[in-house]
């Protein structure tokens, strides 16, 4: 092959190069000259534009491009300034709109093209980021609505690291401890924990961090007043692409209202059983405070005997002490308590005295109460105003389930590391549909106005926060176990 042949054949190979290279480039590509006259239009161009090419080489600028485009973005002088002064324009912004197409938007960039000092030609390369603007568009908008739903939720809404330092504070957060979240930006959510709390939290924020799920835990925070607010967590771990967890969201809800509540509710109730209990009390006062008034009237009488005289007066003393250790049983029990005071208790006598209360009412309705005790003492921790509430409600329920009489059997023992408590009557039993629902709040099987449907409830909530559960066994006609089990408390040990 001679040598003109082999240039001729590069030269041909150089071009289909060329015109391979821009026909493949996902850019629209134009080359003007210094004419402002289409030299070349790459295949990219020609679709997005519904342009031939035999009407795009050679034609004017303003011939390929709308008169608003040009107007709007000076597009013949930027090229103009390209030839006169051999600089280029780096990522400009493009919105066009070809005939029966949606509107597009480019960035373009102009590039001299030049021959030693002089600029021959100015490329136009267009890149197409329609889908780009509009997803960017779209994430902003999530990005906002978002946002918008944080800070206008009731709840505390908090966002940290992996590391547990707070990073967002929502508007909730922020009225309900007094914290703005300015103050709070970078420390540590558990420093707003209740100090003996504090460790909890740690605890299910280190889980979180290394991918463990988590369940609903309350913990309280410490406000800017120093009152500590009850929240109720719920925790979950924000993940990369890779699936490793890189921050946490908690969404805390304040039960403040909801404990408010339930303060009032076992207020209301309680009163309620004691209206329901006065029968049953102003019964069995009668009794010894009968016998008390007769051998006080024959005391009057001067023709008695001293042993008659004697026996009389035990009689009263044993009335007195009979009425006096019911008003006593009475008393104990109304006694108010702060809901949150926790102290050492024996389970025995405080199931006992609830027993004592609760055992002429029953009487009055033809039930008969046997309580079994393992032992004298079986220690546990708790709030004794609450825990009586509980058992009160189990017997009192246990009574309603027996209108025509029956038998209640009350056992408290200790079962390796826990105290149990088991009421069991013989009355009309509950459905199996009926026991999952039975804690729910407002579920009652009773007819309008006789129960609040929240008594169970409460219960639960309050072994609950014993650290304890409740089971629930029954039979449909044939009765029902109400069995709670709590912590025991642990003795301190004794040198020998």
């Amino acid at each position: 092959m001679c040598p003109l042949q082999e240039g001729k054949t590069l030269e041909g190979f150089y071009e289909k190069l060329y015109n391979m290279v821009l026909g493949n480039i996902p850019f629209s590509l134009l080359l003007f000259d210094r004419s402002l006259r289409v030299v070349s239009a790459n295949r990219n161009f020609l679709i997005k534009s519904r342009r031939f090419e035999s009407e795009t080489i050679g034609a004017k600028i303003r011939e390929v491009f709308p008169e608003a485009i040009l107007n709007f973005t000076n597009l013949e002088g930027k090229v103009r300034n390209v030839f006169d002064t051999g600089e280029g324009i780096q990522n400009a912004q493009m919105t066009y709109r070809a005939p029966g197409v949606s509107t597009r938007i480019y960035y373009y960039t102009l590039i001299p093209v030049k021959s030693g000092n002089i600029v021959e030609h100015t490329m136009l390369v267009m890149d197409d980021v329609t889908e780009k603007v509009q997803l960017s568009e779209k994430a902003r908008m999530a990005e906002r609505h978002l946002a918008s739903v944080v800070e206008s939720a009731n709840d505390l809404v908090v966002s940290t690291d992996a590391e547990g330092q707070i990073i967002s504070w929502n508007l909730a957060a922020e009225r309900i401890s007094g914290f703005h979240k300015d103050q709070v930006k970078g420390k540590r959510l558990s420093e707003l924990c209740e100090p003996s709390q504090r460790h909890n939290m740690e605890e299910i924020l280190h889980r979180l961090a290394k991918g463990n799920a988590v369940q609903f835990h309350e913990i309280n925070i410490v406000s800017t007043s120093g009152k500590l607010i009850p929240i109720d967590w719920c925790c979950s771990p924000i993940r990369d692409d890779s699936g490793n967890v890189y921050g946490v969201v908690e969404v805390g809800r304040d039960l403040s209202e909801r404990r408010a509540f339930e303060a009032h509710l076992l207020h209301t109730e309680k009163l309620a059983a004691l209206g329901v209990m006065a029968g049953g009390i102003a019964h069995e006062l009668r009794n010894p405070l009968s016998v008390s008034y007769s051998a006080a009237q024959f005391l009057l009488e001067a023709d008695i005997t001293p042993s008659f005289h004697r026996e009389c007066a035990h009689k009263i003393i044993n009335g007195i002490q009979r009425a006096s250790s019911i008003i006593e049983n009475l008393l104990r029990f109304a006694r108010p308590a702060p809901s949150d005071h926790v102290e050492p208790l024996n389970l025995v006598t405080l199931v006992n005295d609830t027993v004592n209360v609760l055992a002429p009412q029953a009487k009055l309705l033809k039930i008969r109460v046997i309580d079994q005790y393992e032992t004298d003492e079986i220690p546990i921790s708790g709030n004794a105003n609450l825990l009586q509430q509980v058992f009160m409600n189990f017997i009192l329920n246990a009574c309603q389930a027996m209108p025509d009489g029956g038998e209640i059997r009350i056992a408290v023992y200790q079962q390796q590391k826990e105290a149990v408590v088991e009421v069991s009557d013989n009355g009309c039993g509950i459905t199996a549909s009926n026991i999952s629902q039975i804690f729910d709040p407002f579920f009652t099987t009773q007819m309008s106005g006789k129960g609040t449907g929240l008594g169970l409830s409460i219960c639960h909530t309050i072994i609950q926060q014993h650290k304890g559960l409740i089971e629930v066994d029954s039979v449909i006609h044939h009765g029902s176990t109400f069995t709670v089990r709590l912590p025991l408390r642990q003795l301190p040990d004794v040198d020998l």
